[in-house]
């Protein structure tokens, strides 16, 4: 759905589910140049605290875009800020959960406050809130 500024309010929310890919995380190397080995390198990522490999926090965050331009408030909606608070990893075959909940609207600039997070199986992966321009309903 669609929403212009004028069919928001405060606790609207939408969500967005992924399971992010082997394929996912090749292609988001691929695209940012992030090869840091904690994503690509097995071998490398088991020496590590985290055992394993991990998916780049900005692919997990890219998420958030998804929900916000696709979802709620939509197409046409304009990022101006994204605050990030990285929580806890996210392995390849999670299930993300992305989400979005109106939480200030200011009506004179057509913006939203957005509380934004991640989360894998009911817990937050990532933590964070959005400003963003929201056009007016088209007539």
């Amino acid at each position: 759905m669609q929403y212009g500024f004028e069919d928001l309010s405060i606790g609207l929310s939408a969500e967005y589910r992924k399971t992010v890919t082997e394929t996912d995380v090749v292609l988001f190397a691929g695209l940012s140049g992030d090869n840091n080995p904690m994503h690509i390198d097995e071998e490398f990522a088991r020496e590590t605290r985290f055992g394993g490999r991990i998916i780049h926090g900005m692919l997990t965050a890219s998420l958030l875009s998804t929900v916000i331009g696709t979802r709620m408030p939509g197409p046409g909606v304009i990022y101006m800020a994204q605050n990030l608070r990285f929580l806890k990893p996210v392995k390849i075959g999670d299930t993300v959960t992305a989400s979005a909940t109106v939480s200030e609207l200011m009506p004179e600039k057509q913006r939203a406050r957005l509380v934004t997070r991640c989360t894998v199986r009911g817990e937050a992966v990532i933590d964070g809130d959005a400003l963003v321009w929201v056009p007016l309903r088209k007539a």
